[in-house]
């Protein structure tokens, strides 16, 4: 990974130093830039992008949300991946996509122009991406509340939203844990940072449901891979005091899909359990 690697710029590609926007670009400046993000895998005809039109998906949803418009259809933009996958050579890691205002936007609040789009390639071992780690972590509640979907659509995924989370793992770090859990404001658990929370209870998969958090693809793959394999899942509310008593917890997110939780709160858990052993299988 270089200073020279391609970057998909508005149809162009560019040297990942030219990657820029003006430091008072409304994306920038008024914090409106939306995202997603997802892996690249090795398959047996090249490498193969998980659950792309999901993903996909979701990036229209969230423009939706925000009554943005997106300059490239479905098509065009799978295609101006695979050149970004080609251009930079990668077999196994992660492409990120950026819709963007890059105009800059000292007074106007609301932009009425199509978003401009970049799409990276960011090869595993490089820049901090490390998929699959699937190493065991810490949890705690954080003292931070998850955003409420009357000030915010929450399900969309922009970036302004995740000085939520944010201050969700700061906090966390601070008190010795790798990641908080933020709940809503009725108490009931939400989602972590980046990551979607599941737990175990007499051998029956448990997790939020959607409506007030992330329509995270990972969590759907969990979901339905343990479906597949006939684990009851419950999609409902939990309870602070339900997530104590687990039997098992994990957590799960792009990067490495599925993370054991060791310790919650005061709560040891021996890792990984049985149920989070086989999901984390299944999804490999």
């Amino acid at each position: 990974m270089s200073d020279q690697d391609a970057v998909w710029i508005n149809g162009e590609m560019v040297p990942w130093k030219q990657a820029t926007v003006p430091i008072l670009s409304h994306g920038l400046s008024r914090g409106s830039a939306i995202f997603d993000v997802f892996g690249v895998h090795p398959g047996p005809g090249g490498p193969c992008a998980f659950r792309m039109d999901k993903h996909l998906a979701l990036l229209f949803h969230t423009a939706d949300c925000l009554g943005m418009e997106l300059a490239y259809s479905e098509a065009e933009l799978v295609e101006a991946i695979s050149q970004t996958v080609r251009a930079n050579g990668m077999t196994s890691g992660l492409i990120k996509i950026v819709a963007y205002w890059a105009e800059e936007a000292i007074i106007n609040l609301v932009l009425d122009s199509k978003l401009d789009k970049a799409i990276f390639a960011i090869p595993d071992g490089t820049r901090g991406v490390v998929l699959y780690l699937e190493e065991p972590v810490s949890a705690c509640f954080s003292e931070w509340h998850k955003l409420h979907p009357q000030t915010l659509p929450t399900t969309a995924k922009a970036c302004a939203f995740y000085l939520n989370g944010m201050l969700a793992r700061k906090s966390a770090l601070a008190r010795g844990y790798d990641i908080g859990i933020l709940r809503h404001t009725d108490g009931s658990v939400a989602e972590g940072a980046v990551e979607s929370v599941f737990m175990v209870k007499d051998g029956r998969l448990r997790t939020s449901p959607l409506g007030k958090i992330l329509s995270s693809v990972t969590r759907l793959s969990v979901i339905e891979a343990a479906q597949a394999v006939g684990i009851e899942v419950l999609e409902g509310p939990i309870r602070a005091e339900e997530l104590l008593a687990a039997d098992e917890m994990f957590v799960c997110h792009t990067g490495s899909k599925v993370d054991p939780v060791r310790k919650f709160e005061d709560r040891e858990f021996p890792v990984p359990g049985p149920f989070t052993a086989r999901i984390a299988q299944l999804l490999r």
